[in-house]
């Protein structure tokens, strides 16, 4: 015999256990209504699935931060190298200019026997004054100085001092030499000790800076 299906949106009853009356329990089947509830969960899915962002966990969160962190330290390190090769060449070309000039101030010194017989004199000068301020032997420290700044090697040790001296610094010490020795011929002519000697290491300190300076503490004795 043929059956034949007809196609129809009415249900049908189907059983649904053995065991219960055919005529108390029953399920409705639509096979419309199921496949249209199909496809709406299934697009629910996929909507939902596009809406939320990726979850973000630690151990993703760690090796972003570490990435960034490494291409951040690479950066720095680059700019710091660039850095530290212009850093060498400014203090190589420092360097340079300093062998230079001290070059040529040893050229100077050389050629300038004469002003270094000056300042050797004065270096032995300024031995016997501070020898007789020591002792409260004024007098004695007067004889040396003869006629105040106005004597000859007191002059002689000026022009010396004067022609010697290029840099700021050492004409600054010049200066000091200068105001402390004036100082301590007035304190001497006046017989005072306290000052004398006040004056005196003035005078002392500022030469013994001068040379030191100039480059002259290696060749003066008596320092």
């Amino acid at each position: 015999m043929a059956l034949y299906f007809l196609p129809t949106a009415h249900p049908f009853c189907v059983p649904s256990s053995p065991s219960l009356s055919l005529a108390t329990q029953t399920h409705l089947y639509n096979p419309i209504n199921c496949s249209v509830k199909r496809q709406l969960t299934l697009c629910k899915a996929v909507n939902q699935s596009s809406v939320h962002p990726p979850i973000l966990t630690k151990r993703g969160l760690s090796i972003s931060f570490l990435t960034t962190f490494v291409l951040s330290f690479a950066g720095e390190g680059s700019h710091a190298a660039i850095l530290e090769a212009d850093d060498d060449e400014e203090l190589l070309e420092k360097v340079k200019k300093d062998r230079k000039k001290r070059l040529e101030r040893q050229g100077v010194i050389k050629s300038s026997t004469k002003e270094t017989g000056y300042l050797q004199d004065l270096v032995y000068k300024l031995s016997e004054v501070g020898k007789a301020i020591e002792n409260n032997d004024l007098p004695k420290a007067a004889s040396v100085f003869g006629s105040g700044t106005d004597t000859d090697w007191v002059q002689k040790a000026n022009i010396a001092l004067n022609k010697l001296s290029a840099s700021p610094e050492e004409k600054n010490e010049v200066d000091t030499f200068n105001s402390s020795i004036a100082s301590l011929i007035s304190s001497v002519a006046k017989n005072d000790v306290e000052s004398s000697k006040i004056a005196f290491v003035s005078s002392a300190s500022a030469f013994e800076k001068w040379t030191s300076l100039t480059g002259l503490i290696v060749q003066l004795k008596g320092l």
